[in-house]
């Protein structure tokens, strides 16, 4: 038999980025505790949500969690009786421990003989009761950005709860939280249909859903965003700049969406395209409308939670609200453009940046440094456009626009470069030293603007590692693993081939100036943080972990050449059918140098036996050879030579005692063959990290 189960905890107002993944985790939980209940499902979970409730369906779910069988071994028959036949104590502990009598006990054969056995059916619990016991858990367990109290409960949640509803087989689900108890009522959409409605079941729920004008369901209420914002626009032949962000965010506001296009004054089209977007994205968000040139038309397309008899009284008020914020925006727009962009940066001086590491202007003057030095390397013909967009590359946090709509940092800052007619390219680094914005989001197309986003980023991670503001678990409140990520992603996609430790070592030489810190601790710790998130970039892009790890065990500071290394030992990997054995013969060097920890030179005169000859001669004549191969990056033809060392380190092995005991001088000269091999294999790759 299977059932039903239906759970919904109707909220005050959810933020709109919370609810989905809100509900991911819900679902989650769920899963994870039908599995450990042994309740079996044959439908499936499924989680909705809109800002006024979060909603749970379970299809087909057993009535009755699996029954357990429990097998349990106690002590050996031998212990548990004595030489009359008598239980001993520890035959009677286990039987009371298993609530069994002595009579009951049975004894088991097993290849260290017989013990004492119990076999224990625990009959399985119905589905409801351990529901009604979970589901008040699995909600408060739903892990949010922020969470509130409300009255005097001791309850923590997103947002107060107003009601619970819970069917299970179409019967209420007795659950208590938050001060109330579920039932078999639901509240339909707060203006249209706030009514409270009985529920039967599930498809009784959703066909109230859907008469109480209620879209549970995110994905359908986007897809009648874009609907309806289409149909909007066209009303005055235009086309909805639909971004796939606000969209999301748009969506996850309503229950019901509807659209309607307004229009603002045209006059207001002088104003920076860039500025015109924000202002109707980040903060009315409404969709921007464009002809079918491309031009920017002044319209917009406003999202409703409603449906209005009078649609003209709605258009005027999201039209007024609009050319408020406009109005705001020309004013600013104008008095920033009284003064040039670069007289801004002493103002960053009264902006703090981060109380131990200074102003923004201090900042600004360190990654200034260290994107000059860095350019001397990579673009050493373009080292006065650098240090020209590092010293304005702030300047625009200081301006009132900027200072109002904060997002359009770096933007602004291209703007008013371009109209003091600095050269594009300073321009457009500018804009684009901040990008990636997110993980994954588009690099920049500016050489010189990633440069300087390199040396801006490797400065905030150095700082906050030397005043201890490392990440941990899920806080990081600089961002400073999406900085890292960055860093990665611009080296590779420019293949530029910088030390990374020099970076991090003029990052930190900078910062010693003003600050106290232990530099080398700090030094390796910035790189292993590098090297953590570069090994979890490599294993998304479908490389093995045990690949990884033999490279940036071996040497992490070229970006481009660990890449190099990753891509040529995969090839030969897949193409070597002698790659396990070098891989144990590497092992079996390793292994027997675990607790030589003293260096040993070798005498040439010392080696009696031909297999050591042989693997001598061997290593003196391929080892300046692999060296060479590994400077040209060649690292294909230094694997191939390293496993001709192969069959002569086996018969090394096979032919002589290393650690001969009676004969020191004859076993340090042996360990020094092997710890000359391991250096040579370690310089190629850490082949004792690969598992075989």
């Amino acid at each position: 038999m299977v059932a039903e189960l239906l759970i919904e905890i109707g909220t005050e107002e959810i933020p709109s980025g919370y609810i989905e993944k809100g509900l991911a985790s819900m679902k989650q939980l769920m899963d994870a505790c039908l599995k450990e209940n042994r309740i079996e499902i044959a439908g499936g979970i499924y989680t909705y949500g809109t800002p006024r409730r979060l909603v749970l369906i379970g299809k087909a779910l057993a009535q009755r969690q699996k029954d357990l069988v429990q097998e349990m071994t106690g002590p050996p028959k031998k212990v548990s009786f004595d030489s009359d036949g008598k239980p001993t104590r520890a035959a009677i502990g286990f039987a009371k421990k298993q609530g069994i009598s002595i009579e009951e006990l049975q004894t088991i054969k097993t290849p260290k003989g017989e013990y004492l056995y119990h076999k224990k059916l625990i009959s399985g619990r119905p589905a409801s009761d351990i529901l009604k016991e979970s589901l008040p858990k699995i909600i408060a367990q739903i892990p949010w950005p922020k969470s509130m109290r409300w009255g005097s409960l001791d309850f923590v949640f997103v947002r107060p709860i107003h009601w619970i509803t819970a069917l299970f087989n179409g019967q209420i689900l007795p659950i208590e939280m938050a001060g109330l108890k579920s039932g078999n009522t639901t509240r339909g959409h707060r203006f249209i249909a706030p009514q409270i409605r009985e529920v039967l079941d599930v498809q009784d729920y959703l066909r109230q859903m859907e008469n109480s004008y209620v879209i549970i369901d995110p994905q359908e209420r986007k897809e009648l965003v874009q609907e309806s914002s289409i149909k909007a626009a066209a009303e005055v032949k235009g086309v909805p700049a639909l971004d796939s962000e606000l969209v999301d965010t748009v969506a996850n506001l309503v229950e019901y969406p509807s659209a309607i296009c307004g229009s603002f004054d045209p006059a207001f089209l002088s104003l920076p395209e860039a500025i015109l977007i924000t202002v109707m994205k980040k903060h009315q968000k409404y969709f921007a409308v464009y002809n079918q040139d491309g031009q920017l038309m002044p319209n917009f397309v406003a999202i409703n939670n409603t449906i209005t008899d009078d649609s003209s009284v709605v258009r005027r008020g999201h039209e007024r609200v609009l050319r408020a914020r406009l109005s705001d925006a020309v004013f600013f727009f104008r008095e920033d453009k009284k003064r040039p962009l670069e007289t801004r940066l002493h103002d960053l001086k009264g902006v703090i940046y981060q109380a131990k590491l200074g102003t923004s202007f201090a900042k600004v003057e360190r990654f200034a440094k260290l994107a000059i030095s860095l350019g001397k390397e990579l673009l050493p013909n373009k080292l006065n456009e650098i240090k020209m967009v590092a010293r304005l590359s702030k300047c625009d946090l200081v301006t009132q626009i900027v200072t109002e709509f904060p997002n359009l940092q770096g933007i602004m800052g291209k703007e008013y470069a371009l109209l003091e007619n600095y050269p594009p390219e300073v321009c457009l680094g500018i804009e684009e030293h901040y990008l990636p914005t997110r993980s994954g989001g588009p690099l920049p197309s500016s050489r010189i603007g990633a440069l300087v986003g390199i040396a801006d980023r490797m400065d905030s991670i150095c700082g906050c590692f030397s005043i201890g503001l490392e990440p941990s678990g899920n806080a990081d409140p600089f961002a400073l693993r999406r900085h890292a990520i960055a860093i990665i992603r611009i080296s590779e996609t420019f293949e530029w081939d910088f030390s990374l430790k020099e970076l991090i070592s003029m990052a930190l030489d900078n910062l010693s100036m003003t600050i106290e810190f232990d530099k080398q601790l700090t030094a390796e710790k910035i790189l292993n943080f590098f090297r953590e998130r570069y090994k979890q970039m490599m294993l998304k892009k479908g490389y093995k972990a045990d690949l990884i790890e033999a490279i940036i065990s071996v040497e992490f500071n070229r970006l481009n050449e660990i890449q190099s290394r990753l891509e040529q030992l995969e090839i030969f990997i897949k193409g070597s059918s002698d790659f396990a054995a070098l891989t144990l013969t590497f092992k079996r060097v390793k292994n027997i140098l675990k607790k030589q920890k003293i260096p040993f030179e070798v005498d040439p005169s010392l080696l009696k036996e031909p297999c050591e000859n042989i693997l001598w001669d061997l290593f003196i004549n391929i080892k300046d050879e692999i060296q060479a191969r590994l400077e040209q990056k060649n690292y294909n033809a230094s694997l191939e030579l390293l496993s001709k060392l192969r069959g002569p380190v086996d018969d090394f092995f096979d032919g002589v005692e290393v650690l001969v005991k009676q004969d020191q001088e004859l076993r340090e000269n042996r360990v020094g063959i092997l710890q000359h091999l391991e250096k040579l294999f370690m310089s190629v790759a850490d082949f004792s990290k690969f598992a075989m």
